[in-house]
């Protein structure tokens, strides 16, 4: 069986075939109904959650600093316990990675999930919405408001909100320039804005944008912009879950009075109040099919149940379904069997084994790194006594936040030995640059390249050791 694919709305079919020459559809301005509900609740939990973290991480403190700071000046990035460098960018490629898998996961088995509750779109328009509701009142005043002549009244509520909606776009803009640039630094800018230009370009523009897609554009966003919207049919398949009204049990649809058995009076379940359009945050009739502009957050779902409660009809003529369910009558032991099919055993296991991945490459990672390059400026060349100097580059960087003392040594060689100092103190979180010689007896090795390491061991830990490899010149 075909897998079912996003149709198009049709109130963009009856665009296209009114005119030929244009290419989209003229926007109609959304006034989306409050709804209530199971579904609601659980967004807003979300918005809660991804916000507090968002908002809050930033004022939390570690070992004397900002908790999480993507320090771009220093090129380090502090993660609570962590310090990763420039160098540690495998973890953040397989984290990418791990997002990917579990973007597909996800949406193979339950939609669009990620895009209903935890999106920042949805989030934040969800937020602007909250704020224009409390200024402006419910979607039937926002719609007189619209009508209405401009006048004191109006004059001031669009004023109130357009300054509310600034100030909150402000404020997530400077929270996420916080991410990037230590806190206490840009509160002290803020009284005088001596920000520095490129954080007062991307406060700017973060919040610009905030307020651009959250609080002007909206559902276009998701319409238009979002290429996850475009591509999501090729994951989904006829048994993953996704905002479904029951054709069957719903149509033909009509209105009654309340209490009236459907059956009498040859009308299916739906009464055809709209109410479940007038909810959705894109406009879509969800009676018409799955669409791309759906974006799976259910709420229709908690306004259709609340209609079928005062009709006295059962809850559920729109639910979380899937394809095979609602044609075949499938309970939900049968939905629930088949979430484990071979497509999302495949992206599971996958998802699995790159999580362990990452968890062990993260729990094995040694606070300490060593580059090391040999001076080609200086080759190997005779000293007194009968040695071989060759001159050496190191780099050694301490990835824990205490310092550390560092004992040198180099192997590979019989008789080979450092030339100068032999240990290195490396402060906290930082990197110690230093040139030293490697001297060899000129009986040993072979002429032309010889292979040897040098072992740099903490001198209050033996246990942390790295050996780094390099090549010795003996003249020929």
């Amino acid at each position: 069986m075909s897998s079912p694919s996003p149709q198009p709305n049709k109130s963009a079919k009856q665009n296209s075939s009114q005119s030929s020459d244009s290419l989209y559809e003229s926007r109609r301005k959304l006034y989306v109904r409050a709804v209530t509900g199971l579904f609601a609740n659980w967004r807003w939990a979300l918005v809660w959650i991804t916000q507090i973290v968002f908002y809050g991480l930033p004022w939390l403190t570690w070992n004397d600093r900002q908790a999480v700071l993507f320090h771009l000046t220093e090129r380090k990035f502090y993660i609570f316990n962590w310090v990763f460098w420039p160098q540690d960018v495998l973890f953040l490629a397989l984290l990418l990675i791990i997002s990917a898998y579990a973007l597909f996961f996800f949406t193979a088995i339950a939609g669009r999930l990620w895009c209903g509750y935890a999106c920042p779109q949805t989030v934040y328009t969800e937020i602007f919405m909250w704020f224009e509701q409390k200024i402006e009142g419910d979607h039937s005043k926002q719609q007189k408001l619209d009508k209405m002549p401009m006048n004191g009244e109006k004059a001031l509520k669009r004023t109130a909100k357009y300054f509310v909606w600034g100030l909150f776009s402000l404020w997530t803009g400077f929270t996420f320039v916080a991410y990037f640039s230590p806190l206490k630094e840009l509160l002290a800018a803020v009284p005088g804005f001596t920000f520095g230009p490129w954080e007062a370009f991307w406060i700017l523009f973060y919040a610009g944008f905030t307020y651009l897609f959250a609080g002007v554009m909206r559902e276009q966003v998701c319409k238009y912009m979002c290429p996850y919207a475009r591509f999501q049919a090729v994951m989904f398949d006829p048994d993953t879950l996704v905002v479904t009204y029951d054709e069957g049990r719903g149509e033909p649809r009509g209105s009654r009075r309340k209490g009236v058995d459907p059956k009498t009076v040859g009308r299916g379940d739906c009464i055809d109040c709209s109410i479940c359009v007038q909810v959705c945050p894109t406009g879509i009739d969800i009676r018409q099919g799955l669409q791309y502009e759906c974006i799976g957050c259910g709420a229709c779902i908690d306004a259709c149940d609340q209609v079928m409660d005062k009709m006295q009809y059962p809850r559920g003529l729109i639910r979380y379904s899937t394809d095979n369910a609602v044609k075949k009558g499938w309970g939900r032991k049968e939905i629930l069997g088949h979430v484990l099919r071979p497509r999302t055993l495949i992206y599971g296991f996958v998802l699995a084994v790159m999580c362990v991945g990452f968890v062990l490459l993260l729990a094995n990672r040694e606070p300490l790194r060593v580059d090391v390059i040999r001076d080609r400026s200086s080759l190997g060349r005779e000293i007194e006594g009968g040695m071989i100097e060759n001159v050496y580059n190191l780099h050694v960087i301490n990835m824990s936040e205490a310092s550390r003392s560092f004992r040198i040594d180099v192997v590979g060689i019989p008789g080979a030995r450092i030339g100068s100092a032999q240990s290195v103190e490396v402060g906290p979180a930082a990197t110690h640059s230093l040139t030293t010689q490697v001297l060899v007896p000129y009986d040993q090795g072979q002429p032309g390249a010889n292979t040897i390491a040098f072992q740099i061991t903490a001198e209050d830990d033996s246990g942390l050791s790295i050996t780094e490899e390099t090549t010795f010149l003996i003249p020929r």
